[in-house]
């Protein structure tokens, strides 16, 4: 089994889930007591966020650069950045390591080009840089997808509820009727899939609440961490 290093805790709320899954799919493959070989590096997101509130891509950038670079040191044969908006700094993280990072957005073009009927069309749920941004919709529109964001009054209030709520651990019914909402208006532009490209919307929405298919970003990529991880064996 391959060793994996998380750069985590951004927020922790969704990493952990990240752990649990990796975890649950090596078993799953390997039986009896086998866990994941993981090495975590987990962040206080509150550090992470004044970053991200200056505007400083750059500084998140470098520290998240050498987080990784510390994780190969230490062992890690792959990257795997357990959030979507820190893909931002992808191109650098990867460029400061020797070892693959396993990109977020890969792993959700793969689940979507798996969908039977076929999408062409979907709708980007996320933090409002991964929405307003094109550090994902880019890698989408390459592999061939439409890629359609909500209003900015949905966009503003997803953003917050992601921040205000979600990363502090709060879930709410009343939170989920209003993601629901933007995601009908979404459908109403013609998206046939809804992407969830904040991993903690995936504490929010599940696929029971949707009609069409869904792409909970989080745990495709976890999954596909866990088969790159058990890959020969």
């Amino acid at each position: 089994m391959r060793t994996l290093g998380l750069l985590g805790g951004m927020s922790w709320e969704s990493s952990i889930e990240y752990e649990r899954q990796i975890n649950e799919a090596v078993r799953g493959r390997l039986g009896g007591s086998h866990s994941a070989d993981l090495i975590l590096r987990s962040f206080d997101f509150d550090f992470i966020e004044g970053f991200m509130d200056s505007g400083d891509w750059s500084g998140l950038a470098k520290v998240l650069a050498d987080q990784a670079l510390s994780l190969e040191r230490a062992g890690a044969e792959a990257i795997v950045v357990c959030t979507n908006t820190m893909h931002k700094v992808a191109d650098q993280i990867e460029a400061a390591v020797t070892v693959p990072l396993l990109h977020i957005a890969d792993a959700t073009i793969a689940a979507v080009a798996n969908v039977e009927a076929g999408i062409d069309k979907v709708a980007l749920l996320g933090t409002r840089f991964t929405m307003e941004e094109p550090f994902l919709r880019s890698r989408f529109e390459r592999a061939g997808l439409e890629v359609v964001v909500p209003s900015r009054d949905d966009l503003e209030m997803i953003h917050r509820v992601i921040f205000d709520e979600l990363v502090q651990g709060v879930v709410s019914d009343s939170s989920r009727r209003l993601f629901l909402d933007a995601i009908d208006r979404l459908l109403e532009m013609g998206a046939t899939g809804v992407v969830a490209g904040c991993t903690e919307i995936e504490l929010l929405v599940s696929p029971g609440d949707l009609t069409v298919p869904y792409f909970p970003t989080a745990q495709l990529h976890a999954t596909a961490a866990a088969e790159w991880a058990l890959r020969d064996w």
